[in-house]
């Protein structure tokens, strides 16, 4: 039988654009290329969720728009159950500008629009209503509905996993209830607990601040090339990851939790789901685009050999 994972999370239209390099302030530069896609992390994780044979269901809030239309019409031949979408009349879907550089490294300036109005009550009634195996949210939508879905999580003994991004420091990270899996980059982790996680004590150090922050299970380190850092309460493991070309590094977070949170619910191992997401992202990153960079099974499969990767 599937897993069914809920992701409560940001529906966006992407608008990317390739370029040599960023213009400086006052500076006008010519681009390579640009595309309108679907993104939004929420999008790209219920994506990641589908295509790797999980049943996905997404809670996310549309406008009553073109964006809004074409990007539901994308996530149902993706295969996600869009049942629980919220389509609003008095917000535009949210939009996301991408600009991304010859190395792959991106800048993302989001514009919310539809997302800022998805409502704890509709969150509720969406775990309430579909029934999942685990709930899947970021910090992309109101706070206040992430930590809503958390405690009716916890009441219900549903695991949560969050991925812990974009970060802010006017998050009270106290008023979640405790969720199974926190994981932030290294970018978000210092900016919750002040410490750059440089290397494998430091990381232990963040770690266990980010411990008297929020209570998990574990705490899940994203760092970029690095792979990720596993920590359980007591000690901190690192799994690197898996070596390729990087494209572009958009959806390579969202793709790698998604994937990560879906393996888990299959093995109930989470060092084998991080390999497993390890191996999701490095394909993503390989790629350009969101959505359509993440692998699917067969995709995952071919890499997994060809890289001789023990899960």
């Amino acid at each position: 039988m599937s897993i069914k994972i809920l992701t409560v999370s940001s529906a966006n239209m992407d608008l990317n654009m390739r370029v040599n390099e960023c213009p400086l302030k006052g500076q006008t530069i010519i681009g390579d290329s640009y595309s309108y896609v679907s993104g939004g992390k929420g999008a790209n994780s219920a994506s990641a969720v589908a295509k790797l044979g999980g049943k996905s269901v997404f809670c996310a809030a549309l406008g009553n728009d073109e964006n809004g239309k074409i990007l539901k019409s994308i996530y149902e031949k993706t295969g996600i159950d869009t049942s629980c979408i919220l389509v609003l009349e008095d917000a535009p879907t949210g939009l996301a500008t991408v600009t991304v550089e010859a190395d792959g490294a991106n800048r993302i300036v989001v514009f919310s629009g539809a997302n800022a109005a998805l409502s704890a009550e509709h969150a509720v009634k969406s775990a309430e209503k579909s029934k999942p195996d685990a709930v899947f949210c970021h910090f992309e939508i109101p706070y206040d509905t992430v930590s809503a879905v958390s405690h009716y999580c916890h009441e219900n003994k549903i695991p949560m996993f969050i991925d812990a991004g974009p970060a802010s420091e006017d998050y009270d990270l106290l008023k979640l209830a405790p969720v199974f899996v926190f994981s932030p980059n290294e970018t978000e982790l210092e900016i919750y607990t002040g410490t750059e996680p440089k290397n494998e004590n430091e990381m232990l150090c963040a770690a266990r601040k980010l411990q008297t922050l929020v209570k998990a299970e574990y705490y899940v380190l994203k760092l970029g090339k690095r792979g990720v850092a596993v920590y359980d309460g007591k000690t901190i493991n690192i799994i690197p990851t898996y070596d390729v070309k990087v494209v572009d590094t958009t959806a390579a977070g969202d793709s790698f939790t998604a994937a990560m949170t879906l393996e888990y619910m299959r093995s109930k191992d989470i060092y084998r789901a991080c390999r497993y997401g390890n191996a999701v992202a490095s394909i993503t990153v390989s790629r350009q685009g969101a959505l359509d960079a993440i692998p699917d099974e067969a995709e995952l499969e071919k890499f997994i050999a060809e890289k001789n990767i023990i899960l």
